[in-house]
């Protein structure tokens, strides 16, 4: 397994890899006809833009197709592994044969390919990676850690994906289509309910919240703090009348305002309270003598 670590530097070091070790089977420079390659069964890329695709294939028109697709033999016909939108524009410029280079790989680099290919080059939603990442970690029974060494990613991105599959069909979808960023899934993940989680998914893309927005909304209010005229009134319900007289001789020799707010048999605290600078001064100065 460890053969391969240099898969997380893109297809190339994959394709570098399988050269070494005397496994690819064609030149880059084969051309075979279109309609004896298959699609690639292990694709994450659910969806494709067409507009994308148009323009991709008015370039082929003009110049050809600059980078070979990446295919395997099976049987009389080929498997697609690397290039789609290259093989889907080839085929709407109307293009009979394509560049391929050849290589022997088992499913196992097949599914590595695939991921290598759109995670490093043309990027899939979060939901499309997600269910790559699945699939890989369940056929070939790696851990998290595994996958992430493998492509190059920190392990806590291949869980936070994997963990997308676990929200509701609903907010699943919204994060594939792009109304919810991984940002608001993650936080709709924290919560449990999940009739809640799709309640709340429908607010954030009505209200086009941020992420930012959604945490203040799913975060339960705080607790009031306790106002000050509560505490005055709790303090004054359980002075005594020997604490009431110590406060009028303070306030006396001080000449400021003086609370003394009983908090436990042997807890409490004073206060003392100054208007102006001088009668700051004079606190200090008394309390330093």
């Amino acid at each position: 397994m460890e053969r391969k670590a240099r898969l997380g530097r893109g297809l190339d070091a994959l394709l570098g890899t399988a050269e070494e070790q005397g496994t690819t089977s064609a030149s880059a420079q084969s051309q075979i006809t279109v309609d004896t390659i298959d699609q690639n069964p292990f694709q994450p890329r659910k969806t494709f833009d067409q507009d994308e695709i148009k323009s991709l294939s008015e370039t082929i028109r003009v110049h050809g197709i600059l980078q070979p697709l990446v295919v395997r033999q099976v049987g009389d016909r080929f498997q697609l592994i690397a290039g789609e939108r290259r093989l889907r524009a080839a085929k709407a410029a109307g293009l009979a044969k394509v560049p391929v280079t050849v290589v022997d790989f088992n499913d196992q680099q097949v599914l590595e390919a695939a991921l290598v290919e759109n995670i490093h080059r043309s990027d899939l939603n979060p939901i499309e990676k997600a269910q790559g990442f699945k699939e890989y970690l369940g056929r070939f029974q790696m851990t998290h850690d595994q996958l992430a060494n493998r492509l190059g990613l920190a392990r806590s991105t291949v869980t936070n994906l994997v963990a997308l599959l676990d929200l509701p069909p609903e907010v699943q979808e919204a994060v594939r289509v792009g109304q919810l960023s991984t940002g608001h899934a993650k936080l709709l993940k924290g919560v449990e309910d999940r009739e809640r989680q799709v309640a709340l998914s429908k607010e954030i893309v009505a209200r086009g919240l941020s992420v930012h927005a959604t945490e203040a909304l799913i975060k339960p209010p705080a607790p009031p703090e306790k106002t000050e005229p509560e505490e005055k009134e709790q303090s004054a319900f359980e002075k005594t009348a020997h604490v009431q007289g110590i406060e009028d001789e303070l306030r006396q020799k001080l000449s400021l305002k003086v609370d003394i707010r009983i908090k436990g048999k042997e807890k409490g605290q004073i206060v003392l309270f100054f208007e102006t600078n001088e009668d700051f001064e004079r606190v200090l100065e008394v309390l330093r003598r």
